[in-house]
This record gives C-alpha cells, structure tokens and sequence, in this order.
C-alpha cells in the first residue's frame, strides 16, 4: 500500500471515508482500509480519522503506512473428535474425510470468504477439545505433526507438547514412524505385491496436483503395496490394497498408484472417474444410446484412501504404541455396493 496524501475531490463531498479511500488506493480492499484507520494510520487534515467520517470535499489525507493484520490464528469449536489414544504427550485422531487438518497461510479474519478456511478444521476441534498442544507449528497448526490429505481418513498423531512434537518430527524424519493405509484402486494389479520408488514434485502445468514426471525440485518418494483382495464386479475389475511409506510426500501414495495405472477409487484428480458404470450383461445387445441412458452407476464422493494403522516408539517412554482404526461406514459400504 502506497504511503503519501491525497487531495479529496468536490464531487466526493458526502462520501465516507473508508469508501472513497479503497476507491483511491488500487488493489486494496475495504477491510484493509478499516483496518488502516483502525491503527490510526489514516490522518484528515492532520488528525486521526474515522471510517464512517463523511468528506467535505478539498481535505488533506494522509496514508502513513501499510495495515498491520493480527498474527493468524486458529480458533477453538466444539467438533467431536473419534480419540484412538491420548496421554499428556500426544493424541491419536481418527480424522474424518472432508475435514481439512489445518487452515491455509491465506485464510484471514478480514475477508469472510476466507476466513471460512480457518472453520472446520481438525486444529479447531482440537483447540476446542486440548487445553495444551504443542506450539512449534505456530498459531495456525498447534500441535501438528504430520497431514492427511482432506478427503483421506485415518490415524493422525497429535503432540500435546514442544518436547514431544521435537521427538516425534524426528521420527518421521529418521523414518521410525510405520504408516499403514487401506486403498481400493481401480484395475488388476499384475504383481500380488511391489515396490514404487518414483520421485515425487509439483506439476508444472496443473499446479494443484503432484507428479513423478521429471518435475523442478522433485523428491525421493518410496511406497510398498501389497494386494489384499482382488475384486471383479460388474462395474468392472478393483483391487483392495495395503499401503506402507516410506517417505511421506504430499499425495504420495495416490501419485504413486496412479502412476502405475491403478488410480485411488474416487481419485479424480489423479485419473479416477467420478462416476463408475457397469458393464453390460453378458449376451444383452443395447445400442449406445440405450446403454447410456440405462446403465447402472455407482460412485465415491472421496478418496478411498484410509490410515488404518500406525505403529511407532511413545517419545518420552519408548514405549511401542500399535494403533489401529477401521475403514468408515462409506467405505465398506462403497465396497458391500459393488460386490
């Protein structure tokens, strides 16, 4: 935002100040505007002024430096929380699907459509639940450790204190945490078990997705699966899978599936179709257009994709923790709807 004066024009006689200010200064909201004379930034004719001041027209203002937003940060709400486990060193969240685990850098209390980001989220219903969680991931993601992806379920480790969190982030660093995932994907894998070492980073293009393409800054990503069960059914051919990581990359192990021709059911944004149609009976000759009308469908409105186990050292005891949580309602019954 530009320092200086401004000179208020006849025609602007009768307007409010905070509105004929946003007007005057490009790309600056309102909000930020109240927020600026809120700080007493905001001088008319030498004195602090008021948003709701109407101009006379031919006053001086003058701007005397950027706004200073509030530090962000996350606010308590009362959202139940599915506790694994919980000490006065950690917690163990089984985290729904379609909860975020924390806001992003962007949400604000200034702008309401943002500040939505800051809702809902498992830092929230933590702050609502823990009167103490760790502090070293800042006021946005006390007690945040580790993420699931938004529309991933499972076991999330939260630390309840800095001394456990330091622990705890040198676990995953060294690899001593063992992540478990149950996914349903899409195809017949060849092999009843394999190993994808494809480094993972950002794609160019589509900057919202992940790749093991030849990507600027890519890093080292190690998934080991391992074919449950093998699932034919009339919307076509699933394989139910166990996940183990190595490394924990963002989208890691819906990258890593995709890239071998077997995307996470629901995984749209990594090859998945939104909607499943069945095949059609054997013997039955449709035309195409009756095929499209009549078909059967199915579909998930998530990932199928959940952290069924995990099993690590407690941080302070070196006590092994083996924590498990089974698949949500929606998954088995996704799978009890195909079968």
């Amino acid at each position: 935002m530009s320092t200086g004066s401004y000179t208020v024009p006849a025609e602007a006689a009768g307007q409010r100040l905070d509105a004929w200010l946003a007007s005057q200064l490009e790309n600056v909201s309102r909000a930020r505007v109240q927020l600026l004379l809120g700080e007493g930034k905001v001088l008319v004719e030498g004195a602090a002024g008021k948003a709701s001041q109407k101009l006379r027209g031919g006053e001086t203002v003058a701007v005397l430096g950027p706004p200073e937003p509030p530090p962000l940060r996350a606010t308590p709400e009362m959202i139940p929380l599915d506790i694994i486990y919980e000490d006065d060193d950690l917690s163990v969240i089984n985290k729904p699907a379609g909860m975020m685990v924390h806001a992003g850098a962007g949400a604000t209390h200034e702008d309401p459509a943002l500040d939505e980001r800051n809702r809902g989220t498992l830092v929230n219903a933590l702050l609502g639940h823990y009167s103490q969680l760790s502090s070293t991931g800042g006021a946005l993601r006390p007690g945040i450790v580790h993420r699931l992806d938004k529309q991933t379920s499972g076991l999330i480790i939260v630390a309840r204190n800095d001394a456990a969190h330091l622990r705890l982030a040198e676990m995953f660093s060294s690899r001593e945490v063992h992540k478990t995932y149950l996914a349903l994907v899409h195809g017949d894998p060849k092999k009843d078990a394999g190993t994808i070492n494809a480094a993972i980073g950002r794609d160019l293009i589509r900057r919202t997705r992940m790749t093991t393409k030849r990507s600027e800054g890519a890093r080292a990503a190690i998934s080991h699966y391992t074919v449950l069960e093998r699932i034919a059914t009339r919307f076509g051919k699933f394989a139910l899978v166990s996940v183990k990581i190595e490394t924990g990359r963002t989208h890691q192990i819906r990258v890593h599936m995709s890239s071998i021709g077997h995307p996470v059911v629901g995984d749209t944004l990594y090859g998945a179709p939104a909607v499943i149609s069945a095949e059609p009976a054997k013997g039955k000759a449709t035309t195409k257009k009756k095929s499209a009308t009549q078909a059967e469908t199915t579909q998930l409105d998530r990932n199928f994709l959940h952290a069924a186990r995990l099993e690590f050292a407690h941080p302070r005891t070196n006590k092994i923790l083996t924590l498990e949580a089974p698949l949500p309602a929606e998954l088995t019954g996704f799978l009890d709807g195909i079968r």
